[in-house]
């Protein structure tokens, strides 16, 4: 493992107030310390701004930036994007957690299997943070094409090497975004994969996308239809493999929490 390769956390924050001092604790206990974070307040109305100045006054390595106006999480990841300067990519919503060894063991699960990106499976918790006694687990081989018929990263578990696919930016849409973003460093290296022990918690919200199956229909539409620009019928055809996919298929990735 170089010592000397450096993690770019980036984190989108909005309204945050009761969850983001937690997930900031969860970068600062990492094994792995050669890190920044890149904190970018979608113009939040709430003290998170604040909670977050406060941090970045006591680490020299916690960074804040502020929207002026509010232009969702994939906007605003790719402004932490823009002002990284780390070797690798990782993110952080403001509401989920790390394990501690979550990026020693992502780099150096990379560099022996010499992987451009990596993902792993993770736990899911309540609002409270109480586990919820599920686990995502993560496909230990994933396919572009294999990605194509469902979102099977966890972004919070996501991470990829900037020196072998440089920077990888998200589509500004509202939704999704984070899908659109595997695909495209997918779609370069053709395949990776993935650790299947979890190394994150997945904090679900109430009136998420995820929780939400027309809005997610939507949402993944507009992937095919406008992201890839895929043609209508094509685009039709694609959401009947993501109906399959979503609701049968990757069903078997949700085990029991041991």
């Amino acid at each position: 493992m170089h010592e000397a390769s450096k993690v770019s956390v980036i984190m989108p924050a909005y309204n945050s107030e009761a969850y983001i001092a937690g997930a900031i604790e969860s970068v600062l206990h990492q094994t792995w310390d050669n890190w920044e974070l890149w904190v970018i307040d979608d113009a939040s109305t709430d003290p998170t701004v604040k909670i977050v100045e406060e941090y970045a006054q006591l680490y020299p390595n916690i960074h804040i930036i502020k929207n002026p106006i509010n232009r969702g999480a994939g906007a605003a990841r790719n402004k932490g994007i823009k002002a990284a300067t780390g070797d690798y990519i990782a993110f952080l919503d403001a509401d989920d957690l790390w394990m501690p060894l979550k990026l020693e063991e992502q780099l150096k699960f990379m560099q022996e299997h010499d992987l451009a990106m990596t993902f792993s499976s993770y736990i899911l918790i309540d609002e409270d943070g109480k586990l919820l006694q599920k686990e995502i687990k993560a496909l230990p081989h994933l396919t572009y094409q294999k990605l194509l018929k469902s979102n099977y990263v966890g972004n919070l578990t996501g991470i990829y090497d900037v020196r072998k696919v440089g920077k990888v930016y998200a589509p500004v849409i509202r939704k999704r975004q984070d899908w659109a973003l595997w695909l495209e460093i997918l779609k370069k290296v053709g395949s990776t994969r993935a650790i299947t022990a979890p190394l994150a918690c997945y904090r679900v919200r109430k009136n998420s996308v995820s929780g939400n199956k027309w809005k997610l229909l939507r949402h993944n539409y507009r992937i095919y239809r406008s992201f890839l620009e895929y043609g209508f019928l094509k685009s039709l055809g694609a959401m009947s493999r993501f109906l399959w996919e979503h609701f049968l298929v990757k069903n078997r990735q949700v085990k029991k929490l041991k």
